[in-house]
């Protein structure tokens, strides 16, 4: 990923941040056939001073089959993102000198891949991907509120993925580089827009460069 340097987010708890907020993501691999993109939920664990990514397909996902244990993959995280209309900025009645452009968030996790098998570990890594998205529930639900057999019967038709992270690269678009009349403009004119994520990129315009110290 291209990153400039006014984009780039050093900051590793940031970008463990977004993979906890946004963890559904893009598995990127290469294997024999070509390039394979898989979209699922990853789970983020720290062990021994590691970064580990974890989570799950179905076993009829050739996925396993077709790459090798241990292989490099990148998984790609999108947070907020949304539109920026050359509307927004003062300076455009200016000299008209605008186009419109796209803020964003991701972040890039590179790793090497290893397949899981263990009914025992998958079900942990199960349990821990839904007690984190059912948190927010009133009545969260657990693998416990299902018939123990019928839990056991569908471990078998998951293969687990644990990824051991060897990079996290960040970029934080956000107007930065955009004088500040315009920032002003985008965080003013996001802030109207009721749609998708624009009123958080507004705040993170605004976190990033008016209130940057």
């Amino acid at each position: 990923m291209h990153i400039p340097n006014k984009f780039k987010q050093d900051d590793l708890d940031k970008l463990k941040e977004i993979i906890v907020e946004y963890p559904f993501a893009t598995l990127v691999s290469y294997c024999e056939s070509g390039l394979e993109a898989n979209h699922l939920p990853f789970v983020l664990k720290e062990c021994d001073g590691k970064v580990l990514l974890q989570g799950h397909i179905a076993k009829v996902n050739d996925l396993w089959k077709n790459l090798e244990n241990e292989a490099e993959v990148l998984v790609v995280f999108n947070g907020p993102n949304c539109y920026v209309s050359p509307n927004y900025y003062p300076t455009k009645k200016q000299h008209g000198k605008a186009v419109p452009t796209w803020n964003y968030v991701t972040v890039h996790a590179k790793g090497a891949l290893s397949f899981i098998y263990d009914d025992a570990w998958n079900l942990q890594m199960i349990n821990a991907l839904t007690d984190q998205h059912e948190a927010s529930q009133i009545m969260p639900w657990s693998t416990v509120d299902a018939p123990a057999n019928y839990i056991q019967k569908m471990l078998p038709a998951v293969v687990g993925l644990q990824i051991d992270v060897s990079s996290i690269t960040g970029q934080w678009k956000l107007s930065q580089n955009q004088p500040e009349q315009n920032q002003k403009g985008v965080v003013e004119g996001l802030s109207k827009d009721a749609r998708g994520d624009s009123q958080k990129i507004a705040a993170l315009v605004g976190e990033y460069t008016l209130n940057k110290e």
